[in-house]
């Protein structure tokens, strides 16, 4: 997988997966796209091909309450892929790297029936 690494996150997860054998990963800062915003990333990510890794996922997944109804990729038949850290209020750069497995929880979200 090609992961692209949000801003918001540290461009160590970037040094990681490449670690872990992902050596096309990249970090939106590292491309030059610092300050953009998520729907001006949103082109750059289905052009190419990357798996978004953000902790914004209601921008991108839809409402906590209602996810995969709105948000940038509603409009997308399909595209490689979004990956959301999801963490507490503050989740510092220690918190983005923990590789302590019992701490993780993966929920993966219903596809939209549109």
């Amino acid at each position: 997988m090609k992961f692209l690494i949000d801003e918001c996150l540290t461009p160590e997860l970037a040094k990681i997966a490449h670690g872990k054998g992902h050596g096309e990963t990249s970090h939106v800062v590292w491309l030059g796209l610092a300050g953009l915003k998520d729907w001006e990333l949103k082109p750059i990510i289905l052009e190419g091909d990357w798996t978004f890794v953000t902790k914004n996922s209601v921008d991108f997944r839809g409402p906590k309450d209602n996810p995969g109804t709105k948000g940038q990729y509603a409009d997308v038949a399909i595209h490689a892929g979004l990956v959301c850290l999801n963490g507490p209020p503050g989740m510092d750069l220690d918190m983005q790297v923990l590789e302590d497995e019992e701490t993780l929880r993966v929920v993966r979200y219903a596809l939209p029936k549109e």
